[in-house]
This record gives C-alpha cells, sequence and structure tokens, in this order.
C-alpha cells in the first residue's frame, strides 16, 4: 500500500459540477482503504458538494498548513490547475496525480471517468513517479536586486502586449552572448513545457525525462533564428537591445510583470523537481497521440 498519511486535494473552481462531484465522491470512497479519516484541502467545498456527509470527508486548512503539511496532492481540473499547484509547492517535492477535469489533461492525464480505477491502483502502490524539471526565473533590475523570483513547471517567456512593435531581444548563455533576436519574444521552455507553447512556436517535442532547456523564438524575423536545445544546467540570460513598451515576462502563462530596457531576467534549473504520479500502464507517446493527434496524417 502507498504510504501517504496527509493526502490534499485541489480542485479547479469552475470544473462541470458532475464531474468534479463525482470525483470529490471517490476520493472519500478510497479514504477509507488509505487508513484516512479525511482528507486536507485550503479551498471551499463546491456549492454542490456542500452536503455535511461528504464535507467531513475534507478537512479545510491553511493554504500555508496545507502547502507545508501534505505529502501528496490530488489536482482535479486541467493543466492550468497542476501548474499553479506546481508553483504553490515548488520548495516541497511532494507527488502529484492529476485527475482531467479540463480540456486537455496533457499534464492531468487520468481521465474522471477512470479515477476510481487510478485510485485503486495508488492505494495498492501500483504507480510510477514521473519527475519533471523545473525552472527558476529572476528579473533584475538597474542595481541588480532581484524584484521578481518565481519557479515554473513550464516556460518563462518574454513577449509583447497586443499593439507592441518587434522587440530586439538579446541572448546570453552561461555569461556568452548567444544572439541577438529581432522578434515577438522568446520562450526558455522545460522539457514538460516543450509541448505547450513554445511547440505552438515551433519548437520540438522534448521527451519530459530528458535533462535539456529549450529555447525558442517567437516570430522571429529571420530565418535563421532557429529554436535551440541547450543543457539542463545553463545559465540563461535575456535583456532589451533598446527600449521597448509594454514588454512582459510571464511565468507558466499565469503570472506576468512589466519588463524595462535596464532589467534583465535570469532563468535556470531549479534545485527542486515535480514528482508527477502515473498509474502503471500509461505512456508519454499515447498521451501524445490521444491528446496532440501526434504522428497522424
Amino acid at each position: 500500500m502507498a504510504d501517504f498519511n496527509k493526502i490534499g486535494v485541489v480542485y479547479k473552481p469552475k470544473a462541470d459540477e458532475g464531474p468534479l462531484n463525482d470525483s470529490f465522491q471517490a476520493i472519500a470512497n478510497s479514504l477509507q482503504n488509505w487508513g484516512l479519516e479525511y482528507a486536507l484541502r485550503y479551498q471551499e467545498m463546491p456549492e454542490t458538494a456542500t452536503d455535511g456527509k461528504l464535507s467531513q470527508h475534507f478537512k479545510q486548512v491553511s493554504k500555508e498548513q496545507f502547502r507545508d503539511t501534505v505529502d501528496m496532492v490530488i489536482v482535479l481540473g486541467g493543466d492550468g490547475t497542476l501548474l499553479s499547484l506546481a508553483r504553490m509547492m515548488s520548495q516541497r517535492e511532494i507527488p502529484i496525480f492529476g485527475v482531467n477535469l479540463g480540456h486537455l489533461g496533457f499534464l492531468t492525464e487520468t481521465p474522471v471517468d477512470s479515477i476510481k480505477e487510478a485510485l485503486d491502483q495508488l492505494i495498492k502502490g501500483q504507480f510510477t513517479y514521473d519527475k519533471r524539471l523545473m525552472l527558476h526565473g529572476e528579473i533584475l533590475d538597474q542595481d541588480d536586486e532581484v524584484i521578481v523570483s518565481e519557479t515554473v513547471l513550464n516556460d518563462v517567456v518574454v513577449n509583447k502586449a497586443a499593439l507592441a512593435r518587434i522587440m530586439d531581444l538579446k541572448l546570453t548563455i552561461d555569461g556568452f552572448f548567444a544572439s541577438d533576436y529581432k522578434s515577438d519574444g522568446l520562450i526558455v521552455a522545460t522539457p514538460t513545457g516543450s509541448t505547450a507553447y513554445s511547440l505552438a512556436a515551433g519548437g520540438a517535442i522534448i521527451f519530459p525525462n530528458t535533462d535539456v532547456l529549450a529555447v525558442t523564438p517567437i516570430c522571429p524575423h529571420s530565418l535563421t533564428n532557429r529554436p535551440l536545445v541547450l543543457d539542463a544546467g545553463s545559465v540563461i540570460e535575456i535583456s532589451l537591445n533598446r527600449p521597448h513598451e509594454n514588454v512582459y515576462v510571464t511565468f507558466d502563462g499565469q503570472l506576468g510583470f512589466r519588463f524595462f530596457s535596464n532589467y534583465r531576467l535570469r532563468i535556470k534549473r531549479s534545485k527542486r523537481m515535480v514528482h508527477l504520479i502515473k498509474p502503471t500502464g500509461t505512456y508519454y507517446f499515447e498521451v501524445l497521440k490521444e491528446k496532440l493527434k501526434w504522428g497522424e496524417r
């Protein structure tokens, strides 16, 4: 039996009511088999699942207590919900099990109609850990003071607002000049993030356990500016060669910060990793084919 003593549950607030309630009920039914009275949550119970019998199986704690005490988290939602949780839990390598209540569900790959069988597998210990590399990004101001510090699972992106003109960006790798880019932006992605924005911008699909980083330009104004694949230990810095208005740095597409011409963006591998729980029988290329229709003609 898997040795989880404090299971946490996080859910997407706008998820469809039926699948969300079914998921909470399946978890409640599984808690006894785990030898647990309740799971932990920091969110309010969904409005449609507030009856006493169900809610008593999910004890509410503060967000800080949740973050510091759970030893496994079940995510009910889409990839965005999991990405947000990964940032929240970035200081602790806590196993995460994703159940897809969203649309794509590339990271939360267990479909909701299979949650009971998947939970049974977890209880029996029939699963593996899929360790995923994370990025740590810092924005430094003109005095080299760190003003933004974030850890992400997918990507860090320098991009422009809707009406901004093409940008002139400078890329350095390990302190050495690499290239200038006249483009709409730059994406620095993990192997996990290689199938997100980077893929849409023409980057390669990178097997998730590969120890590399990807740098992908967004709409470069040159045929020679192609995506790069770098050693995961590389330290990447991006700056503006000249002033531009409305330039932003975004972290996993969920947090955004203004980026000025006297700022620098430093990106490197995080010391922490994300541990995704994979039920027995799941395989990466099957997920690619199912979710992204990879290899179809």
